[in-house]
C-alpha cells in the first residue's frame, strides 16, 4: 500500500499552498496530521462548499504546525563564540523517531541545520562534520554517515534531505569526503567498510551511461560531450512543482512554454544546493531562463573526481587491484575533461559548461575554487584563479558566491560558509596562504560580529555590507546554523583566533 503524504492531498494541498495559509511553503508539507489523511480528505470534501467554511481554521484543526528545531533556545552572548557553538550541537541534534509526517525516519541521531530546516541535509552535513571533528564528536559523525548509508541502501542514493518530498533528487556528492574525514580519525579501514555504499553512490550518479550515444547525449545525470568525454550534471526524477515551493513555482511557470521542462530545471538547481543562483540562468537577471539541467557544473565534477579517487583507494586497500586501476583511470579521464571543458585559458578561471549549446558559461562563480580544493588545477591555474578571487570576489566579510547581484540568495552580496571553506583550503593547497588567511579572517569576523549583535549564527551573510542582513531566496534568513558552526570551528582550528 502506497504511503500518503500531505503533498498528495490534491485540491486541499493546492489550496493551502496557493492561498498562503502559511507564509512559508515548507510549513504545510512538514505538518503532522492529527488523524489519517484519507479521513481528513473526506472531511474536507464534506465541508469545503459550506457557506462558512474557513480553510485556515480547517487546516489548524487537523494538522499540527512544526516548530523550529531550536524553539525556546536562548543564546548567551557573554559566552565566547566557541563555547556557544559547542553547546549548539546538542540543540541541533535530532534523535531517531517514528513519525506520521513527511520525515524519512533514520536509525541514528543526526545534526540538523536549524530554523526551518528540521531534517538532515546531504551536503550541509559534511561541513557540519568539520565542526563535529573539532569538537571530538566522532560518534555523531559515524552516526550521520551510517544514516547516509541507510539512505543509500533504501533509495539507491542520498536524497536532498530525509523528507519524502525530497526523494527524486540528491545534492552535491560529499559522501566520499565524509568517509575520508572519518578515516582520518579511525584509520583507512573505514574506506573498506563504506566501499559498498561509495560504489552505490557512484552508480547512481553514472546511471544511464550505457545508453549515451551521438543521438542521445544525455541520460539522467550523465552527458556525452563533443570530444567523447562523459561528465555529469544535476537532474531530478520529477518534472512537476516542488511541494515545498508549490505556489512560487506555479507562478513562475504561468507563462512558460514548457512547464514540465521548467520544473525539471528548477529541481536540478535544487539538487545543486545553489538554489537559486544566476549561474543557472541564460539571462542572469531573468529567473525564467533557468536551464540548470543543461549545465555541466565544475564543482559537481570535481566532487565526482574525488569519489572516483576515493573508490580507487578503497579497492586497493581491499585487495582488488583491477577495480582500483579502473577507478584511477576514470578519475584521470574526468580530471582531463574538467580542464578541457571548464578551464578558460584566456580568462584564467574555471567556468561551468553548457553541454546543450556546447559553450562555456560566462558567470564568474565560486565553483571555480573546487578544482583547487580537490587539487585538479595546475600550479599556474591555481595562481590565476587566486588572482580573480582576490580581485572580484573578496569583500569585507569574505567571498561572494558569484559576481552578479540579482536578488537570488546564491549571488552577491551573500557569502556562504561551505564556499568559504572550499576556497580557503583550496588556496592553501597551492601555497596561496596570505589570501586564504585574509578570507578566513574576514569571514570569522562577520560570524563573530553577528553573533555578538544577535546571539545567532546565520545560514548566510551579507559579506559586501556587513551591517546588513543577507537576503534573497524563498524564505527569511535562518539561524542555527549547522554548516556555519562547523566551518567556524574548523577555521579556528586551522588559523587560531584571527
Amino acid at each position: 500500500m502506497e504511503i500518503e503524504y500531505i503533498f498528495s492531498l490534491g485540491e486541499l494541498f493546492e489550496r493551502v499552498q496557493l492561498e498562503r495559509i502559511f507564509p512559508d511553503g515548507k510549513t504545510f508539507v512538514d505538518c503532522t496530521p492529527k488523524t489519517d489523511l484519507s479521513s481528513i480528505r473526506e472531511r474536507y470534501e464534506e465541508q469545503k462548499n459550506e457557506p462558512n467554511f474557513d480553510l485556515s481554521f480547517f487546516v489548524h484543526e487537523y494538522f499540527i504546525e512544526p516548530k523550529s528545531i531550536s524553539s525556546g533556545y536562548k543564546s548567551d552572548t557573554t559566552r565566547p563564540i566557541k563555547e556557544h557553538l559547542e553547546s549548539l550541537w546538542n540543540v541541533l541534534t535530532r534523535q531517531p523517531e517514528e513519525t506520521n509526517d513527511s520525515l524519512v525516519d533514520l536509525p541514528n541521531p543526526y545534526i540538523v541545520p536549524g530554523g526551518r530546516f528540521r531534517e538532515i541535509y546531504y551536503w550541509d552535513s559534511y561541513f557540519t562534520m568539520l565542526g563535529l571533528q573539532v569538537s571530538n564528536r566522532l560518534e555523531m559523525i559515524q552516526d550521520m554517515i551510517n544514516n547516509f548509508s541507510y539512505l543509500i541502501d533504501k533509495f539507491g542514493y542520498i536524497p536532498n534531505g530525509n523528507r519524502a518530498y525530497f526523494v527524486g533528487r540528491s545534492q552535491p556528492p560529499f559522501f566520499a569526503c565524509m568517509v575520508q574525514l572519518l578515516a582520518e580519525e579511525k584509520g583507512k579501514d573505514i574506506l573498506i567498510e563504506y566501499l559498498p555504499r561509495l560504489q552505490k553512490e557512484y552508480d547512481f550518479w553514472m546511471n544511464g551511461i550505457e545508453d549515451l550515444h551521438e543521438e542521445n547525449t544525455s541520460v539522467n545525470r550523465v552527458a556525452l560531450l563533443p570530444g567523447g568525454n562523459i561528465l555529469n550534471h544535476y537532474w531530478d526524477e520529477h518534472d512537476f512543482p516542488r511541494p515545498e515551493a508549490f505556489r512560487v513555482e506555479i507562478g513562475l511557470a504561468a507563462s512558460a512554454n514548457n512547464k514540465n521542462k521548467l520544473y525539471r530545471h528548477l529541481r536540478a538547481a535544487c539538487e545543486s544546493g545553489w538554489d537559486f543562483s544566476s549561474r543557472w540562468f541564460k539571462d542572469v537577471h531573468d529567473f525564467s531562463t533557468i536551464h540548470a539541467a543543461d549545465i555541466i557544473p565544475v564543482d559537481l565534477n570535481c566532487l565526482l573526481f574525488y569519489l572516483e579517487e576515493t573508490i580507487a583507494v578503497a579497492y586497493e586497500l581491499a585487495g582488488n587491484k583491477e577495480s582500483s586501476e579502473k577507478f584511477i583511470t576514470l578519475a584521470a579521464a574526468r580530471k582531463e575533461a574538467i580542464n578541457r571543458y571548464c578551464w578558460n585559458e584566456e580568462k584564467g578561471f574555471y567556468f561551468d559548461y553548457d553541454y546543450v549549446s556546447c559553450v562555456q558559461k560566462k558567470s564568474l562563480t565560486l565553483a571555480a575554487a573546487f578544482p583547487l580544493f580537490f587539487e585538479i588545477a595546475s600550479g599556474s591555474q591555481a595562481e590565476r584563479v587566486a588572482k580573480i578571487l582576490k580581485q572580484h570576489f573578496l569583500q569585507p566579510g569574505g567571498l561572494i558566491s558569484t559576481t552578479e547581484t540579482t536578488g537570488q540568495q546564491w549571488d552577491a552580496p551573500n557569502g556562504w560558509a561551505p564556499l568559504q571553506w572550499i576556497a580557503i583550503i583550496g588556496l592553501r593547497n597551492y601555497k596561496q596562504d596570505e589570501l586564504a588567511k585574509e578570507i578566513a579572517r574576514r569571514w570569522m569576523n562577520i560570524n563573530e560580529k553577528v553573533y555578538h549583535d544577535t546571539g545567532k549564527m546565520m545560514e548566510k551573510y551579507n559579506v559586501v555590507e556587513t551591517d546588513l542582513k543577507a537576503g534573497g531566496g524563498e524564505y527569511p534568513s535562518q539561524d542555527g546554523f549547522g554548516w556555519t558552526n562547523g566551518v567556524y570551528l574548523a577555521l579556528e582550528k586551522v588559523f587560531g583566533k584571527l
